[in-house]
């Protein structure tokens, strides 16, 4: 992208009260998972299924941050950050899904957030990122009408514990991406499939980020109170009619499914008669007034564009992705095409809705194949991403889009979900068979980035 008008990419230009940090996910890091009182997540039983994750790896162990989150949150501070974003696992707290209190689980994120307190860290508070308690999931999970009950005890639960302490707050992780994955397409926990799961996953997601938020705003006072959305822009392939109507139908999926809700729009059903459905689906289901709230921030998760075109051999959305492989444009291990315009231009659209007073870009990162070679990761081609996707943030806030924070995700490589351990995130290299973490080239940047003598 070109950035010849921007002033010099240097951390100063975001100003000082820019929140600069990394993101983790308590199922994707914690391990311990027998530990402490702990139930049992859909992710441990769903991980056991052969064949649903990459290599047969289990997230029973993982970076084990549950036994070394004092080391991790210390590399934080080393590499120049000054916030912490963080999950808490219901399953750790509330080991039913609801009910009985876990009051070792409850101890554990208080000495987390503790130590965030103490090294200078701002925790930013995940209340829901995927790791459902398979209890609930016995019961239907997001599927089920009980869903905002349960809900409301495990937000309240986090309220009363840890609302002292902290004051930034996300409802949930990425809904789109939990629902279609774990309820439409079956390719995440809990492995489900077909609309008459995704429809009510998707309605109860919509109103527990909502009822969230105002459980918040009730019992913690001066809380920030966000929520996340997973988005990409989406570029139709051509100028063609039948193209441009299926990029609008994977726009819809993808980008407003869950912020018009939140924004008092209602559901994008005018742009996809699919979405009338889930209308229709819903109509007997209590509450839907209940689904806008005024966010004091939402989080932006982006890393990469999409191309679609038009394909009436894909069942309903009648589209399918035009790889960055045939296009032949820069891409990750994971496939995913570099692009920072692609972030700009989410980060304009979100803006534009009116409604919305701050923005923070909540998760941005990218995998590659990382080797230890000498002690030392050699990852030039992350540091070139991190430099493209945050010289993409400087520009739109010159333009006047107010974006205060920007999360790396992530700190260590960790459980990449149904990638298991071969997709690698971190700035920091994990050898999950000794827990050996060595500082990558990228860490070592943002820490001269972050910290300039």
């Amino acid at each position: 992208m070109g950035n010849d008008s921007l002033k010099p990419l240097t951390a100063k230009a975001f100003g000082n009260d820019f929140a600069w940090g990394v993101a983790i996910a308590a199922a994707q890091n914690e391990g311990a998972y027998t530990e402490g009182g702990r139930g049992l997540s859909i992710w441990d039983t769903y991980s056991r299924r052969k064949g649903t994750i990459r290599g047969g790896a289990k997230p029973f162990v993982a970076c084990d941050f549950y036994h070394r989150y004092k080391e991790d949150l210390l590399l934080t501070k080393a590499l120049g950050f000054n916030s912490f974003r963080f999950s808490v696992s219901w399953s750790r707290v509330l080991p039913d899904g609801t009910g009985r209190v876990n009051k070792e689980g409850v101890r554990y994120y208080h000495d987390v957030i503790d130590e965030c307190l103490r090294l200078g860290l701002e925790p930013f508070l995940t209340i829901y990122h995927w790791d459902l308690p398979l209890a609930l999931q016995k019961e239907g999970g997001w599927t089920s009408f009980k869903m905002m009950r349960w809900f409301e005890r495990f937000t309240t639960l986090c309220a009363e514990e840890f609302g002292s302490k902290v004051k930034n707050w996300i409802v949930l992780n990425e809904p789109a991406a939990f629902t279609a994955l774990g309820y439409m397409l079956g390719r995440h926990a809990p492995g489900l499939s077909g609309l008459d799961n995704f429809f009510p996953a998707v309605h109860n997601a919509v109103l527990a980020q909502s009822h969230g938020g105002r459980i918040l705003r009730d019992l913690v006072p001066g809380a920030r109170i966000g929520t996340t959305f997973s988005c990409s822009e989406v570029i139709p392939y051509s100028d063609r009619q039948e193209d441009v109507q299926a990029a609008g139908r994977v726009d819809v999926l993808l980008n407003r499914l869950f912020v018009e809700p939140a924004l008092g729009k209602g559901y994008p059903s005018e742009s996809f008669r699919l979405i009338e459905r889930l209308e229709l689906y819903n109509k007997s289901w209590k509450y839907t007034e209940r689904m806008p709230f005024h966010f004091d921030f939402i989080g932006l998760q982006n890393y990469f564009p999409v191309v679609v075109r038009f394909n009436r051999l894909i069942p309903l959305v009648q589209a399918s992705e035009v790889k960055p492989y045939y296009r032949r444009v820069p891409r990750t291990a994971m496939g995913w095409e570099i692009n920072g315009d692609g972030l700009a231009a989410i980060l304009r659209r979100f803006w534009k809705y009116g409604g919305v007073k701050e923005i923070m870009v909540t998760e941005n990162g990218a995998a590659f194949k990382d080797t230890v070679v000498g002690g030392r990761v050699k990852d030039e081609a992350r540091v070139a991403f991190f430099k493209e996707y945050l010289g993409a943030v400087q520009k739109v806030r010159q333009e006047g889009v107010n974006v205060t924070g920007y999360f790396v995700w992530t700190l260590t490589d960790n459980f990449e979900w149904s990638e298991g351990y071969k997709a690698r995130f971190g700035l920091v290299y994990v050898d999950h068979e000794t827990q050996l973490r060595t500082i990558k080239d990228s860490g070592y940047w943002f820490r001269d980035f972050l910290t300039p003598a």
